[in-house]
Order: structure tokens, then sequence, then C-alpha cells
């Protein structure tokens, strides 16, 4: 991982060409990064957004892609320690065919849930495009809200890069709690 501080400097000295790059592996704390540097006009501000959407997305696709061929790479053995069995993918197509697109966007939303979303969509073979639509509705906000925060208190980049780590981190708990309280009243109803 790259810190705040090297965001910083690598996008002076390599501009928007390394921007993409960047906010592929780092999104939200690079696309404040460069926003901040927009305010200080060493980058047009629409320009950056529409890198940073582009990256997301180009993200989402590789976890996609990984997330669709993964099963298929694994042994027969390894697909069962990890619990990956014809069931439980069927259920996952089931379930990406009928909530995929919530699915996605609550993913997308909560950042830290994301990656694993991304991945179960590949691998519930969720059509592509489709795929691609749901992302781009829950891009286009989650970025101009972290290419606003970047313009207008882009200054504090460094506090900012915490409170994203927070903000993550409870919500990945609050989704952790969330799975197992519905799993426990799945479990209750049918006991």
């Amino acid at each position: 991982m790259i810190g705040a501080e090297g965001v910083l400097v690598l996008l002076k000295l390599h501009g928007l060409s390394l921007l993409a790059p960047l906010a592929v592996l780092e999104g939200p704390i690079v696309t404040v990064i460069a926003a901040y540097l927009a305010s200080l006009a060493f980058f047009d501000v629409w320009l950056v957004y529409v890198v940073v959407v582009v990256a997301d997305l180009v993200g989402d696709s590789i976890f996609y892609a990984l997330g669709r061929r993964g099963p298929g790479l694994l042994s027969p053995r390894w697909r069962n320690r990890f619990g990956v069995t014809d069931a439980r993918l069927g259920a996952l197509k089931g379930h990406f065919h009928n909530q995929g697109g919530r699915t996605l966007v609550v993913g997308k939303l909560t950042h830290s849930a994301g990656m694993v979303v991304l991945l179960a969509a590949g691998a519930a073979r969720m059509p592509f495009w489709r795929f691609l639509g749901f992302n781009l509705i829950a891009t286009l906000p989650k970025s101009l809200v972290f290419v606003i925060i970047g313009y207008t208190l882009g200054r504090a980049y460094t506090a900012i890069d915490g409170w994203i780590f927070r903000a993550s981190f409870a919500l990945l708990v609050l989704s952790l709690v969330a799975i197992a309280a519905w799993y426990l009243y799945r479990r209750g109803v049918r006991g």
C-alpha cells in the first residue's frame, strides 16, 4: 500500500497518467487527493471524476473476472475445503439473479464488503453488462462524494484517510452483524 503522502507526491510528479492505476489500487483516498490537487489547479476536477469512475469500474471488473474463473481453477479437493459446492454455487446464482443489483450496490457503498460481493457476482456468473450497470449506478455517487470531499476538505487528506478506514471498518462490522442476525433468524424460523 502506498501512503497518502506517497500518492500526493506521485500525482504531483506524474499527473493524470498515474491517476487511473493508483485509483484502481487505492480508490477513495486517491480520489480525495486528486480532487484536492484539482482544487489547487493541478488537474481539471471533472477529468479527475471521469478517470476515477472508469478506474473503479476497471477494478470491479478485475474482481468479477477473478470470481468468475476462481471456482473452475480450484481442484475438487480445494473446492470442498473452501465449501464451494455445486449447491452453494447454484444458490449464489439464484441470489444474484433475483437480488444481484441490490447486493452489488450495498457492497459497493459499504466499501469493505465490496471485494467479496464482486467476487461472488463473478462466481455466480451474473451477466457482465448487468454487473457493470449496477456498479456504475453505485460508483457515480460514491466517487462524486469523494471528489467533493477532496475538493473542499482535501487539505486534511491524511485525516480523511483515517476516517475512510474507520468508516469502512465500522460498515464491515455492521455488515457481519447483520448477516449473522439474518442467518440466526433464518435458522430459528426453519427450526
